[in-house]
């Protein structure tokens, strides 16, 4: 039920889909775009805010352990922005992110997405080739939806938590949210 709701969220968003089409042909292994660009868009539809630009960035992940090189994701970071225009695109192959992170090796973007920080910022989605979108939230849609804050269960630094949660200040932007302090 969630996810037919956030996919008819997403077909609804133009800008979305055209970005969405461009990662798709970018033919990363396991690539979606994923966190704040589609976190955000939710909680402002649930709030009855539309057109608003409240993401930084536009979180794109994929998994492949056969090249884990940073310079290969400020290369696909150039060529987003370069064939966009718009200066907001991070690249990350989640291949290396356990190591940032502190974390054992990630078996997958889904895997990598069950260790972000929060539940609801750990949802992507993709383009897949037939045109059809695919998800990817490894803790559901329930918090997203329910407009609940709180920390994965994989993600085990409780005050990096709360001290990301405090600096985004989501509560002033999205006054309806429920955060958990745990």
């Amino acid at each position: 039920m969630l996810e037919k709701r956030l996919k008819e969220y997403i077909s609804q968003h133009q800008q979305l889909m055209t970005d969405l089409v461009i990662v798709r042909d970018l033919g990363l292994p396991q690539c979606y775009i994923a966190a704040g660009y589609i976190r955000n868009y939710v909680w402002d539809l649930l709030h009855g805010l539309e057109g608003t630009d409240r993401h930084t960035d536009i979180d794109v992940v994929y998994f492949d352990p056969e090249d884990v090189s940073e310079a290969r994701d400020i290369r696909l970071e150039e060529l987003l922005r370069t064939t966009t225009g718009n200066p907001k695109w991070s690249v990350k192959n989640q291949a290396r992110m356990h190591v940032k992170n502190g974390d054992e090796s990630y078996h997958s973007t889904h895997d990598a997405l069950a260790h972000w920080t929060e539940t609801a910022t750990a949802v992507g989605a993709r383009l897949n080739a037939e045109g059809e979108l695919e998800l990817c939230c490894p803790y559901g849609l329930e918090d997203l939806f329910a407009l609940r804050v709180r920390r994965c269960p994989n993600f085990h630094k409780r005050r990096y938590y709360l001290e990301r949660v405090g600096k985004k200040q989501w509560k002033g932007q999205w006054p309806q949210l429920t955060i958990s302090e745990d």
